[in-house]
């Protein structure tokens, strides 16, 4: 993990729509910030898998008002903070 980033969420992401433009658009926008540390659409609901790396809550507020949610056709956003991480991955 990036220096300074030692903060990390899990976030569900689901879209209003997923008609081509609106899929590219959203994928192209979250693969390029620098906070995501992994991006996967998933079958069924939610629509995204988002792995995310901040300094902290406030960052992360920030990373989700200003940039997620500035996306069009983004419709359910669930964060999940680990209270534990019992096995890491390699």
């Amino acid at each position: 993990m990036a220096v300074g980033r030692s903060f990390e969420v899990l976030v569900d992401l689901t879209l209003d729509a997923q008609d081509a433009e609106t899929v590219a658009h959203f994928e192209q926008t979250l693969a390029r910030a620098e906070e995501v540390v992994e991006l996967r659409r998933l079958f069924g609901s939610p629509d995204y898998f988002v792995r995310v790396a901040v300094a902290d809550l406030a960052a992360y507020e920030a990373f989700l008002s200003q940039y997620v949610m500035t996306i069009p056709r983004v419709r359910g956003i669930t964060s999940h903070f680990t209270l534990k991480n019992v096995k890491p991955a390699p």
